[in-house]
């Protein structure tokens, strides 16, 4: 357990309560501590503590002080409740398929000016969803780049910096791989590039999800997608796809080294300043 509460002593003072809308703190519900960048699942609350468990699992302990949260992008302060469910300071909420609290109701904000880049189609509608209702409450996009070939020219291209982050989440990414090289000609404090170390997306969905002990060995040279089709008798790649994702219900589906990945780059990404903006 950090000493995160200690931490807070010198945290500036907030606006009065009355100044944010209030918001339910349910349990699971995501949200933001402005202060330290830190966002996480809230899993207690005594109406002075808040406690959160981050991505990493890891737990921390946060006074309860007016302005000290944000959800959904939004500066709020977090209150008891209701024993009866919504009431009109707390929307109806349901949990998305990322295992996140969010509104019943969403309503469209704008988007952030930083952006979240994958590889290609397959990974940005992976994320969609899994991941569609928390992106679209935190205004965070997603775009695809069509492999990370040209990932360094991309990035020249956006520009970068304190208040347009780019996070890159690549496939493949381990020591001696191209895309562990690519990582490294653009690191730096604006460009961070996470992912997992499969060969595609589609080995991040867990075998018995799609009704297969374990995914295909596939040697190298030959197409990993076709090959997978053929071993597997699933016909083309396209019709492969719509196996795959047709499985994929929720983060359950998925390896937790994905779902590590794209927690982290959430965190990352509601953590960069900026609220929303032209992009």
């Amino acid at each position: 357990m950090a000493d995160d509460i200690l931490d807070e002593i010198t945290a500036p003072t907030p606006r009065p309560s009355q100044s944010y809308p209030q918001v339910p703190a349910t349990i699971d519900l995501m949200v933001l501590h402005r202060s330290s960048g830190r966002r996480g699942r809230i899993r207690r609350f005594t109406g002075d503590v808040v406690e959160l468990r981050d991505a990493s699992g890891r737990d921390h302990q946060f006074h309860n002080r007016p302005g000290a949260f944000a959800v959904g992008g939004e500066t709020v302060v977090l209150v008891r409740p209701s024993p009866g469910g919504p009431t009109a300071s707390g929307p109806a909420t349901r949990r998305s398929a990322a295992g996140a609290v969010v509104a019943d109701r969403q309503v469209a904000r704008v988007a952030r000016a930083s952006r979240l880049w994958v590889e290609g189609d397959h990974d940005a509608r992976l994320l969609e969803r899994v991941w569609g209702d928390d992106l679209r409450e935190l205004g965070i996009v997603v775009e695809p780049l069509g492999g990370l070939d040209h990932l360094e020219a991309a990035v020249a291209r956006f520009r970068p910096g304190p208040d347009r982050r780019v996070v890159v989440l690549a496939d493949h990414l381990v020591t001696g791989s191209k895309e562990s090289r690519i990582a490294r000609t653009v690191a730096s404090p604006w460009v961070t590039v996470l992912g997992h170390p499969f060969v595609d997306v589609w080995q991040c969905v867990r075998p018995g999800a799609v009704g297969i002990d374990a995914w295909p060995e596939v040697p190298r040279g030959e197409d990993w997608k076709a090959g997978v089709c053929r071993r597997l008798g699933w016909g083309s790649p396209a019709e492969g796809w719509r196996r795959v994702l047709g499985a994929v219900d929720s983060f359950a589906d998925l390896d937790p080294l994905l779902v590590g990945a794209v927690e982290q780059a959430l965190d990352l990404l509601v953590g960069d300043g900026t609220d929303g903006g032209p992009g």
